[in-house]
């Protein structure tokens, strides 16, 4: 399908210090804001100088919860992952300002340390912290389930992070519903540190990726999601539209298969009429949207550049209408 791809002026906020509000994860005693900056881009698409510039304009924009993994961005010829976790361990160090940040990251798919084993984590763990440059990790996901490795095994190792200290709370990203409840009711009945959030893939088009039986385990013990995709790969940004010219990235061919869906060019209307109703960016409505949905603590999405930002943290101060999220929904389903 041929796409537009709209170059959309940056919605800017008068005060990037007017900070959303904090929730907290699960049964944790992490105290997050509702945006979660993803640190994918770190080292792939945003040097290191861009980097230090988006998350020095997320933190003063009230921000505290960074997401990154330890296969970030492996994927980029000549890396070999933790590229993101060392550029964010030299921010922290820059801006002496680790106590302020809630770090996240995560361990099971990097190439030379994929799966679940005791040691497979263990060792993944020590080699984050040290590309990190901390003592501790706030919370450690396991970035996706090793249905190989039984829940007898990686959940004492987490157990174990926990209690040296190492990691201050576990959760657990691309896990079903059944797995979920399977490692849930083991760190119960062996009174061992439990998951207290999810990860899922989730966003306006695409909602049985989360909703259903995953999110009803999530909801029955307590859970917190942090939805990844937030924003479709930049669909829900509006940038993409249907129309005539040319796919200039892979980016944007991502999109495509949105609009091929009958549900895409309907979530980008009501987005539109939403966000004009309000005078915000298409992304922070649908941030928002995601914001408002049950169990939900905080969306992750990422910036290149501080411009895309404050969109993003605007999210964090929007407070849609029951009409509008009815409307929201009644398209996306």
């Amino acid at each position: 399908m041929a796409i537009r791809v709209i170059r959309l002026t940056p919605v800017m906020t008068d005060n990037l210090s007017d900070a959303p509000h904090k929730v907290t994860l699960g049964g944790s005693d992490l105290a997050v804001s509702t945006l979660s900056l993803g640190g994918n881009v770190f080292g792939w698409t945003a040097d290191r100088a861009e980097s230090f510039a988006v998350l020095d304009a997320y933190a003063a924009g009230g921000g505290n919860f960074v997401d990154t993994a330890d296969v970030y961005s492996s994927w980029v010829p000549g890396n070999t992952g933790g590229e993101s976790e060392t550029i964010i361990g030299d921010w922290l160090r820059s801006r002496a300002n680790r106590a302020d940040i809630v770090l996240a990251t995560k361990v099971g798919a990097h190439p030379e340390a994929s799966g679940l084993s005791a040691v497979t984590v263990k060792a993944a763990v020590e080699d984050s912290l040290r590309r990190l440059g901390v003592d501790h990790i706030d919370l450690l996901y396991t970035h996706r389930d090793d249905t190989g490795t039984p829940v007898d095994e990686f959940v004492p190792a987490l157990d174990q992070l926990v209690r040296e200290g190492k990691v201050r709370a576990v959760a657990a990203s691309n896990i079903s519903a059944e797995r979920l409840t399977e490692a849930l009711e083991f760190s119960a009945r062996e009174g061992l540190a439990a998951y207290v959030a999810v990860q899922p893939h989730y966003n306006l088009v695409s909602r049985s990726t989360y909703e259903g039986p995953l999110a009803d385990v999530v909801a029955a013990h307590g859970l917190s999601a942090v939805p990844y995709y937030a924003l479709a790969s930049g669909f829900l940004t509006g940038k993409y539209r249907p129309g005539g010219g040319t796919v200039q990235s892979a980016r944007a061919l991502g999109a495509a298969r949105y609009l091929e869906d009958p549900r895409g060019p309907k979530v980008l209307d009501a987005l539109d009429q939403v966000a004009a109703a309000h005078g915000v960016a298409p992304a922070t409505v649908a941030l928002a949207w995601l914001a408002a949905q049950p169990t939900v603590a905080a969306p992750i999405a990422s910036a290149r550049t501080v411009e895309q930002l404050p969109p993003l943290l605007a999210a964090g101060r929007l407070e849609l209408e029951a009409t509008e999220l009815a409307l929201l929904d009644a398209a996306s389903a």
